[in-house]
């Protein structure tokens, strides 16, 4: 069995959901292969991203990236409710200009070590204004609602990475990190290609190799074997998108063995490399 479950689907270019949840039963860690942003309105709840702790606040935005393993934290029994917006690479891909990238908010989150973006007085901002009127319009069947929904969320895209641009918005700091741990981290996702072990991640950090297993999964959800694995094959998806041949992409992304590769590919995305590629 995993140590980590992918949840939910994505068959569409963005999915919009607003919940509230009552005693809700504790959620583990998981990850998606598609970007989340999520927009804190009611609770009393933390959220855990790779090894980072965030204490949110109401309006409090959070990013997702595609294959970063999370869950809340509820504190009470306090009613949780959040908007819940899944968010395709593709369709970013689709907008993406040389003077706009509608990724750019992902980039600043990561740039400034943070997952959260607070934003001052957001119910009466433009983005709180137009995040209103894309739920409402989920209620709607006017003519050409589905065109509607659409312009209206390509507007809080953009109203969502203008905010992040915005001088006087803040990027929330992590509560209580394991400092050691969020090193091993940086350094996994900057050494994917290489060769790593757990006892070479030991001698380099000067961690006991039993107390970094524990640590990591307690911190994680992960192991560290499958961490790796699953950003490798993610990274290598996103070669193979890119027009990568794949077995180059298997070889770059730190796998030994091409047929491993393919199946731990289709295990984790549903389909072969050679299908991504004629996507």
């Amino acid at each position: 069995m995993s140590d980590y479950e992918k949840t939910g689907y994505l068959d569409s270019n963005f999915r919009i959901f607003h919940l509230l949840d009552s005693n809700m039963k504790e959620v583990g860690f998981h990850f998606h292969d598609f970007h989340k942003v999520l927009i804190f309105l009611k609770g009393n709840v933390s959220y855990q991203i790779e090894g980072r702790s965030y204490a949110l606040r109401p309006n409090d935005i959070v990013f997702v990236p595609a294959g970063e393993v999370h869950r809340p934290i509820l504190l009470d029994n306090s009613t949780y409710e959040r908007i819940i917006i899944y968010i395709s690479q593709d369709f970013l891909d689709q907008y993406r200009q040389d003077s706009a990238d509608l990724s750019l908010c992902l980039h600043r989150a990561h740039d400034n070590h943070s997952h959260v973006l607070r934003v001052p007085a957001f119910e009466s901002s433009h983005l709180g204004q137009i995040i209103r009127q894309l739920l409402q319009s989920f209620e709607s069947d006017e003519y050409a609602n589905e065109l509607y929904h659409h312009i209206l969320f390509l507007e809080f895209m953009i109203q969502l990475n203008r905010a992040a641009l915005r001088d006087g918005i803040e990027y929330i700091p992590t509560s209580s990190p394991n400092q050691k741990i969020l090193t091993v981290l940086n350094y996994l996702n900057e050494h994917l290609s290489d060769d790593i072990n757990i006892e070479k991640l030991a001698d380099t950090f000067y961690i006991n190799r039993y107390y970094l297993m524990h640590t990591f999964k307690e911190e994680t959800g992960y192991s560290i074997g499958n961490y790796l694995s699953t950003k490798r094959l993610l990274l290598a998806r996103d070669l193979i998108a890119s027009g990568v041949p794949i077995t180059t992409a298997c070889y770059e992304c730190g796998f030994k063995n091409y047929s491993t590769f393919s199946r731990a590919y289709v295990k984790l995305f549903g389909h072969t490399p050679r299908e991504q590629q004629l996507k």
